[in-house]
Parts: C-alpha cells; structure tokens; sequence
C-alpha cells in the first residue's frame, strides 16, 4: 500500500461544507449522494453492494479496513460505491483470509476516497441537513473551494434517478438449489446480492436470476414457484416497468417476496406511493417491529426512500386487502407490507444481511411455505 497520508484531498457537499483531508484509495474526482452508513463491521459486502451505487458512503465506525479484502465475502463482481470516506485507515491488514489491503481494493477499481476527517462531524451534519451531493477531489483534482463546489452542484441528483438497470445483470443465469430442488423462483435483478441466492439455495430453492428489463413473458417462462424482487438503487418512483411486471405476478396470484427495492415496488404496485427520508437508513443494527406480534428484529438496512403508510394500517388495492406489516420505531418509517388476499409480502430491510445480524433469516422460510400453498 502507497503512503498517501501527504496528498491532498476534500469532500465538498452541496451545501459549502468542505471536509479536508488525506486520499484514500484511487486519486481524482468522484460524485454522488454522500450518506452515512452506522455498520461498525461488513464494509467489503457495503462497498459491494449493488444498492450502494452512485453514493459516497461514510464509515462512521473510525478504524475502517484492519481485515483487509478477501476472495469470498464480495456482494457483487464490483465494488459499487462512487466514493469512500473514512477516518483511520489501517496501516497493515490483519486476517487469516486478506489478500490485499482495502486501499489497493479500492485503487484497483478506481474507487476515489479520503481519510483523516472527522466523520462524526460530518455525519452529525448529514443528520441535520440531510443526504446531498458531494464530490471527493484528490491529487491534483484539489482546488479552490468554490470551483469544487461548482461541479458539485452540476452533478445529478439522487431523486427522479433510475439506476436499477445500470446494477442489473445483463443475462439470465441459474444458482442451482443445495440438494434436492423444492422451488423453482425467479428472482427480478435491481441490484440483487450474491448471499440472496444462497440463502434460497439453502432452502432447497433454485434461483433464476433475470434481467430488470424482463418482460412478464420472460417471468413467467421460467415456470416458476414463486417471483423475488430484489434490493436495488435509485428513485422507486422510476420504476415503473418493475411495478408492472409485478402487476402481472399478482394478477396470477404467483407467490411474491421482495425486500429492499423490493419492497418499494411491491408497495407501488399495491398503490402506496413513495418519498425521500432526509438521511435514510443505512447500517447493520436498525431495529423492526412486527405489527402482528410485536417481536422486534435487528436489521441490515441501506435505502434512502420509502413507503408512505400507516403501521398496522390496512388498505385496499386492485388484488384486495393489504396492510403495513412492519415499521421502525425509530421514525416510524415503513418497513414491509404484505397483501391479504393474494400471496405477496415484503421488507425494507436485508434478511439475507451479509453483513449483519440473522434475525430476519426466517423470512425465507416464511417464503417457501407461502410457495407450498401455506400463508
């Protein structure tokens, strides 16, 4: 790892905030919605994340890197963040599985960052103005404060942004079920997980993993047992060809489970509508209660937009009765829906995790059952 602690380097947010401090990863200029993200370990599967596209992510734990990058913990092919803001480095990898340092992750991909500010402050900023643009500049790329701050502010914004088929896979492929095959599901790629169809493997699920850009025809080829919606990035409110294929699944009454994205399409579709949180959720320790019992799950969270609802609300949609199934006590966000009279549900947040706790794994079950015909 190169020793960049003398190169210069800033983050410049819309609003004139200017953070300086040292590169980080690739050197240059990078743009995109700067959030924070509270997960104190799994930055190899956030900064892989799919959902995390176009944003510069801030590491608010304040030793980001000391287990190095490995071979087997990557959510994706690529490293998808636009930007990486941390505070303390580590100098020296230190696991067992590191084959190179997070920095030389980051250099390899062109991943521009900066180190050394203080992301408390930052992040307490972000809390109250909210998410916004942001540039990091590094190198040469530094310079005065309002030439920065003019390219920021000529860089595109989060809302209105349809990102699901810039992530989405570009052919179908097949991650076999582990032992014998019970389900057969096609899951609709916005930005899906690798830990997603292992999860199902796990369960005796073969998953066909399509296009965003599917047609109902392509769904419904696959002679599937059950239709998955993945997390994704981007505004919900553009998505409308995956609010109609899912449309088309619960017209068939084909059983349905979406998460993330996922569960913003499937609460479109239903006809609630969405709108922007001021600095979303993004972590591994965000808690969720269940309407219906009241248990309360820790999650893996990463979105930035939501439902509009109601917890414990029931409403009508063309397929019948709905009901907003979960919420986050912590705002009241919604955080799942699930129709009443047809087999579809769905959660804000990440059972597949990866990083994160296991307390939604159950949700899987809970879709193999709705597939054998149970609730």
């Amino acid at each position: 790892m190169t020793d960049k602690t003398k190169t210069a380097a800033a983050l410049v947010l819309e609003d004139g905030r200017v953070f300086r401090g040292a590169a980080f990863g690739a050197t240059g200029t990078t743009f995109g919605e700067v959030v924070f993200c509270t997960a104190m370990t799994g930055y190899q599967e956030t900064l892989t994340d799919p959902s995390y596209h176009r944003q510069i992510v801030v590491a608010t734990a304040p030793q980001i890197g000391n287990t190095g990058w490995n071979d087997e913990d990557d959510e994706s092919d690529r490293v998808w963040v636009a930007g990486y803001v941390v505070r303390d480095p580590a100098r020296i990898p230190s696991n067992w599985r590191s084959t190179k340092s997070l920095d030389d992750a980051l250099v390899d991909q062109g991943v521009v960052g900066i180190s050394g500010i203080d992301t408390r402050s930052l992040t307490r900023h972000l809390r109250e103005r909210g998410a916004m643009r942001a540039g990091v500049f590094s190198g040469d790329a530094v310079t005065d404060a309002a030439a920065m701050l003019a390219k920021v502010t000529e860089s595109p914004r989060m809302a209105g942004a349809e990102l699901a088929s810039q992530v989405s896979t570009a052919q179908t492929y097949v991650v076999p079920a582990r032992g014998e095959r019970r389900f057969r599901v096609a899951a609709l790629d916005l930005g899906i997980k690798s830990n997603t169809p292992r999860m199902l493997a796990a369960r005796g699920i073969e998953t066909h993993v399509l296009p965003a850009n599917s047609s109902l025809d392509d769904l419904l080829a696959v002679e599937a047992d059950g239709v998955f919606l993945s997390n994704g990035p981007g505004d919900p409110a553009t998505a409308d060809h995956a609010v109609g294929l899912t449309q088309g699944i619960l017209e068939r009454r084909i059983p349905l489970f979406g998460i993330c994205f996922g569960n913003q399409i499937l609460g479109r579709a239903l006809g609630l509508g969405t709108y922007k949180l001021r600095y979303g959720h993004r972590g591994i320790n965000i808690p969720v209660i269940d309407v219906a019992t009241g248990a309360v799950a820790i999650t893996a969270q990463n979105h930035g937009f939501a439902l509009e609802g109601e917890p414990g609300k029931d409403f009508d949609t063309p397929y019948g009765r709905a009901t907003v199934s979960h919420f986050c006590p912590n705002d009241g966000c919604v955080e799942g829906v699930a129709a009443l009279d047809v087999p579809a549900f769905s959660v804000q947040y990440h059972p597949e995790a990866a990083a994160g706790p296991h307390d939604a794994a159950t949700l899987f079950d809970r879709f193999a059952t709705m597939m054998e015909g149970g609730n």
